[in-house]
């Protein structure tokens, strides 16, 4: 008595089972979630420090450095890297994937708390923000009008819009870009302060004074309380210029008559614009744990009611969303799931001829897919790009079992018992292979399920949903399977049609094949001399074919990041970014662009190209890169280069080469070191694009100042560096509010009155005795080239070299790492950041995993066959089969990265499903009959065939609408498609004709006489199960 007999006694049992896990399905499918990629932790963390005016030297010593000695502290940091520049100091904090993000921003905000008491007096306070590393924004809004000016919108946004889209669910921050906050400011004219004998300081003090805070307090009655508003803070340009700065008996001199008032923008280093229109644009940012998709759509549905209460004259439109290609890439997978089932269909209906036959192995499809997401929803899984992949990888998988199962009745039915019977013994010799070929399969990946890193976090759900998938068919085949066959499959009793038909061709192809088997079998060296063969080309290939981390996906925009020279202004940089437009423009395939410059520094700015949607284009987006790049190179004052965004999640941002070289000297020890680096990089050939961020570029004036002649004629530092600071800094002097929010008052001098650094001069200072001295008398001025900013990386000096290599991943870090070990002296080290830090971890965690799987599957073999013999001879088609499968990549079609890997594991446990069929089978013909070894396989071999066959064909055609799939996402499913079809076609071949040789050399030896008792005793503890 079998475990299979009762569900063929049992019909209603049978159905209720997997009825049950229908059930169990739609109730899971209703609440699984919709994401791009599987949730993971991984999160950035910045801490920007703003100290108005100060250079970069000054920044890195007084504020970027105790900072970060007192942050790298903080457990859970994967690396971590900063920014000093004029005027700013940013720390990047990257943490590992996985770690608790939430915790480490405590444990950050905490440290840099400990520290504020060392910064400078006038440096504002360090701002933390979090947001998942994939630091793209999800989404950008754009907000334009003809008639306000960019800080009038910002203004009403900052009030009115933004209010409402930070607290949706999911948001880690609504960010106003090219924003141009309002503050008041006071634009001096120095040649009019000296004529009135009055010096910046004044100025500063006489703001302070006329334009005060007051907290009054209240007036207390006997029963009434009254509160007391003293109006001694300003609120309009007007009552700024009215502000005394000098009364001599009668006549005054007002702010007004030295300076001119007006209500301005914070800074003006940032300019963005919409499709040539200029904007200001919100980004909308997700938090690590949140679902892109989900976020969006909340905006979404806020967005009608925002656009009502827009000002007339304000427009808004969304410049770009990320979520459109996640959600055409979820819409092709689901297709191609379709179609794969179709495809799969069609093939068992060809194989099996009959449409009773066929219903049995087709009903498992729907079956396995709806109850998986039963065990999705268990395990806390996502619909996802991976998990939708998984489920079409299973297709082909899941009929595997129940063919298995029906083509063995079937052959009981052929000879001659009634279809009960045929039930009741073909599922007893079918269930071990079956329950073994199962638990093969789920085994191969579990090690992907215990992979770390970004590996991990990607393929675990991937994996473990393949293997819960294969499991449920496994249930399905054994219970409900054995069933039907016994009520739905009749013997014909006047053979026709074309059921009959295809039994006859596979009656004679059987015959053929029986013939070709038993001469390879005779000339058994050779085949084996030719796998060994094989077998020595996979590291050639490897070798061979290029690796990087992911291909690149053609997700409908390319990001443009421009440089301009130093010393370039914003206006410089604006004119030349305006040819954009006229460029994209001339593309059929242009949909909208952005451009936001002033975007980390006012030399630099990033932009978007954005393409129509993939069914209304011909050409993909890696095709028209490089025409875009050609065009874009013809723009002469800048430097500008288009790339595609990382195509995995947790890869950072920026290019996809990034080599850093860090040393505890000093920057042009280090910048000499890097130049030479780039240069031998450059004349390699293999990089399209190469780029430091280091260079002594950013000229600066240096004030030298005569201490003995300042203190003769009684001028301190202090009064020096304050007149400075507010002629040229920039910074604010004090607040003052209007309706209900605050605002900087800031004073500087006239742009036409500090062009050049000769203007330094012409300024004036009080000493000790009111005397007004100009500048000339104390000061020499000389200039000198400082690098514009100063990169450090794990609290260490760097440069990073980054670019876009020609050749793969892999061959451009270990050409760079030579040329880094013989080019730097001692003391210097290199480490890598964005997507190659991730291929440097991650690369080779997928080959262990894939000795893991080869292990655990032998160990799992081994014990089922209670044999370490059997296992070998299975195995023994795994290499031969991957060797098929990296042809095509060794012929550059595709490139050895994360899915092609997936794709090879994946392969490991199909085409062992083969192997197992064969040799038990052998294996119970040897017990059964008594035959010898050669003959048990090639009789094994004989009836085994159609089974294999069919549930290869089924696997390689269900693959076909991966290998042929277009639009969103179609690079990856390409990858895993092309290797599983190319990897069992060839391993079946093998499969058919090399297993039946090694099976005849590493099988049991014949005992002396043929003993059928004799044999069947040594053998009663394997076939005890079967």
């Amino acid at each position: 008595m079998a475990f299979t007999d009762p569900f063929i006694r049992r019909p209603v049992l049978a159905s209720v089972i997997s009825l049950l896990i229908v059930l169990l399905g739609f109730q899971a499918f209703s609440k699984l979630t919709i994401r791009q990629y599987p949730q993971m932790e991984n999160a950035l963390i910045t801490v920007t420090t703003a100290y108005p005016g100060a250079n970069a030297e000054t920044i890195q010593g007084y504020i970027t450095q105790p900072l970060q000695q007192s942050l790298a502290s903080a457990e859970g940091i994967d690396y971590m890297t900063s920014v000093s520049r004029q005027n700013f100091s940013v720390i990047s904090i990257y943490a590992r994937i996985g770690s608790n993000s939430d915790r480490l921003y405590t444990e950050l905000l905490a440290k840099a708390n400990e520290v504020k008491n060392k910064l400078p007096q006038d440096a504002e306070d360090p701002v933390l923000s979090k947001e998942a590393a994939d630091a793209s924004a999800l989404m950008y809004i754009s907000f334009y009008s003809a008639e306000l000016s960019n800080p009038q919108i910002t203004d009403y946004l900052s009030r009115v819009i933004q209010p409402k889209l930070a607290t949706l669910p999911g948001m880690a921050e609504a960010e106003i870009l090219g924003n141009q906050v309002f503050a008041m400011r006071l634009w001096l004219d120095p040649v009019k302060l000296a004529g009135f004998g009055l010096t910046a300081s004044d100025v500063t003090e006489a703001v302070r004074k006329y334009n005060f805070l007051s907290a009054a307090g209240e007036v207390k009655g006997e029963y009434v309380v009254t509160s007391v508003n003293a109006s001694t803070d300003l609120k309009s340009p007007e009552t700024f210029a009215a502000i005394p700065l000098k009364t001599v008996g009668d006549s005054r001199v007002l702010l007004g008559d030295v300076a001119r008032v007006e209500m301005g923008a914070e800074n003006y280093d940032t300019v963005s614009s919409f499709d040539g229109t200029p904007s200001v644009y919100i980004g909308i940012k997700g938090t690590p744990s949140s679902n892109p998709l989900d976020v969006i759509k909340e905006v979404r549905r806020i967005l009608p009611e925002l656009e009502a209460q827009l000002p007339p004259s304000l427009k808004e439109s969304i410049a770009y969303d990320a979520t459109l290609f996640i959600q055409a890439s979820i819409h092709e997978v689901v297709k191609t799931l379709i179609e794969a089932v179709l495809i799969v269909i069609v093939v068992v209906f060809l194989f099996l001829g009959a449409l009773r036959s066929v219903l049995i192995p087709v009903i498992t499809i729907p079956l396995s897919m709806i109850g998986v997401l039963f065990f999705m929803q268990l395990m806390g899984y996502s619909i996802n790009l991976l998990t939708l992949l998984a489920m079409v990888l299973a297709i082909g998988l899941v009929v595997d079992d129940a063919i298995v199962v029906v083509e063995n009745i079937h052959r009981h039915i052929e000879e001659g018992k009634t279809p009960f019977d045929a039930a009741i013994e073909g599922a007893r010799e079918i269930a071990m292979p079956v329950v073994s070929m199962t638990i093969t399969l789920a085994a191969v990946y579990a090690p992907i399920g215990f992979l770390e890193g970004l590996t991990g976090a990607l393929f675990k759900e991937f994996a473990l949903t393949l293997a819960g998938a294969v499991v449920i068919s496994g249930i399905v085949a054994l219970t409900l399977s054995p069933m039907m066959c016994a009520v739905l499959l009749r013997r014909e009793e006047n053979p026709s049609g074309l059921a009959h038909k295809l039994d006859h061709a596979f009656e004679s192809l059987k015959g053929r094949y029986q013939r070709v088997l038993h001469g390879t079998l005779n000339t058994r060296p050779v085949v084996i001399v030719f796998a060994v063969l094989v077998l020595c080309l996979i590291p050639v290939f490897l070798k061979l074919s290029q690796s990087q981390l992911a291909p690149d996906e053609d997700q409908g925009i390319i990001f443009m990041m421009a440089t301009a020279p130093q010393p370039t202004n914003l206006d410089y940089m604006n004119k030349y970014t305006d040819q954009f437009i006229s460029i994209f423009k001339a593309f059929p395939e242009y949909y909208s662009s952005f451009q936001i410059n002033g975007f980390n520094g006012v030399q630099t700015g990033v932009g978007g190209f954005l393409l129509k949607p993939w069914d209304e284009r011909s050409r993909t987006q890696m095709e028209l890169l490089p025409e875009v790049q050609a065009k874009l190179n013809g723009i002469t004052g800048l430097q500008v280069f288009g790339f595609n965004l990382p195509s995995l999640p947790g890869t950072g941002e920026g290019l996809p080469f990034q080599f850093v070289i860090n040393t505890p000297g000093d920057y042009a020890a280090l910048l000499e070191v890097t130049d030479r680096i780039k240069k031998r990089a450059a004349d390699s050939g293999k990089f399209a694009f190469l780029d430091v961020d280091l260079a002594f570029d950013k000229p600066e004036v240096v004030v030298d100042i005569d201490r003995a002649k300042a203190a003769q004629m009684g001028v301190s530092m202090q009064d020096l560096g304050g007149s400075l600071a507010t002629l040229l800094g920039e910074a604010e002097i004090n607040r003052f509010t209007i309706d209900g929010r605050s605002y900087k008052v800031i004073a500087q001098v006239e742009r036409a009155y500090r062009d050049n650094p000769a203007w330094l001069a012409n300024y004036y200072v009080k000493n000790a005795d009111g005397k007004m001295l100009p500048l000339s008398t104390l000061i020499t001025v000389s200039d000198r080239a400082r690098p514009r900013q100063l990169n450090q990386f794990q609290q260490l000096n760097s440069a990073i070299i980054s670019g876009f290599p020609l050749v793969s991943q892999a061959e451009a870090i270990e050409l760079v790492r030579q040329i880094a070990i013989e080019e730097s002296p001692p003391g210097f080290a290199y480490d890598y950041a964005g997507a190659s830090r991730q291929y440097v971890q991650e690369g080779n965690a997928l080959w262990v995993t894939f000795g893991l799987a080869l292990a655990i599957i032998f160990l799992v073999l081994a014990a089922q066959f209670e044999s370490f013999r059997d296992p070998l001879v299975i195995l023994v088609t795994v290499p031969l089969s991957i060797c098929g499968a990296l042809i095509p990549l060794f012929l550059g079609i595709s490139s050895l990265n994360i899915y092609t890997q997936v794709g090879l594991v994946t392969l490991i446990g199909l085409i062992s499903k083969h192997g197992i069929l064969i040799v038990e089978f052998a294996n119970q013909l040897r017990r059964d009959k008594g035959l010898t070894a050669r003959e048990a396989v090639e009789e094994a071999a004989a009836i085994r065939l159609r089974p294999v066959l069919m549930t290869t064909a089924a696997m390689v055609f269900g693959m076909v609408p991966l290998i042929l799939a277009t639009g969103a996402g179609a690079v990856s499913r390409f990858d895993i498609g092309l290797v599983i079809a190319t990897g069992m076609s060839v391993g079946t071949l093998f499969t058919l004709f090399v297993l039946p040789c090694v099976y005849t050399l590493l099988a049991r030896p014949d005992d002396a006489q043929p003993d059928s008792s004799a044999i069947g005793d040594a053998d009663t503890h394997t076939s005890s199960g079967a």
